[in-house]
């Protein structure tokens, strides 16, 4: 799981240790508690052996200044070639465990980099997942809720409005993956419109051809009076 977080976090740009661990903490929130980041560096020595990435010294005036401490500037990761290439291979072979939470959630961060069919395999694999533990959830409510004091069953209840509410969540992803083929978006989340499709509706500003036309029933209060 590390080793993919990484790899896709620098994939959008080198970045030294310091700026790693931040993205880390910041892409793997709720379950950053999976790895410890005590192995971030060994991870990246051995990804460094394999050929995934190269270290660097950043040239002056690119990635950051050395302080005015006599500190040398920090080593900087870049990914190479094979690491990209690696990266990819990881996206697109992800198998059942990436219905796992924490490998989910890295997956999930990087679906943008990811091909329509892979993410939907992956969605379709956490469902799945979900919707079992929710099974399992109802399961030993009806069996021991009359065993359980109030904390306790609001407890099994709250585990199960979870799990319900990532099922719809899903349910919405897949929804939308399924339909991008027919409707494209813009990048500003407009529906780009079907070939050959006019709106029927008139654009804001364009005059009514109706009234333009002479149309009596269109004809505004204003008009010329006899005599």
């Amino acid at each position: 799981m590390l080793e993919l977080a990484v790899l896709g976090l620098l994939h959008e740009t080198p970045m030294h240790g310091y700026e790693l661990r931040k993205r880390l903490l910041a892409l793997l929130g709720a379950i950053r508690a999976a790895f410890s980041y005590g192995s971030l560096y060994p991870t990246l020595k051995r990804m460094r052996q394999r050929g995934l990435i190269v270290e660097e010294t950043p040239v002056e005036g690119t990635i950051e200044k050395p302080l005015l401490t006599g500190r040398r500037a920090r080593k900087v990761y870049r990914l190479t070639p094979e690491g990209k290439e690696h990266f990819s291979q990881l996206m697109a072979e992800a198998g059942p465990e990436s219905a796992d939470e924490a490998l989910f959630g890295v997956h999930f961060a990087f679906f943008s980099r990811t091909d329509p069919a892979t993410r939907l395999r992956i969605l379709e694999a956490r469902r799945r997942r979900v919707e079992e533990r929710r099974e399992r959830i109802r399961e030993a409510l009806s069996r021991t809720a009359e065993r359980l004091d109030a904390y306790g069953l609001e407890l099994q209840r709250h585990g199960l409005e979870t799990a319900e509410r990532e099922v719809r969540w899903l349910n919405e992803l897949i929804a939308t993956e399924e339909g991008r083929g027919p409707r494209q978006r813009t990048d500003f989340g407009d529906p780009i419109a079907e070939p050959g499709r006019i709106d029927s509706a008139p654009a804001q500003g364009t005059p009514d051809p109706a009234a333009s036309a002479g149309d009596p029933n269109k004809q505004g209060k204003g008009g010329m009076r006899d005599g």
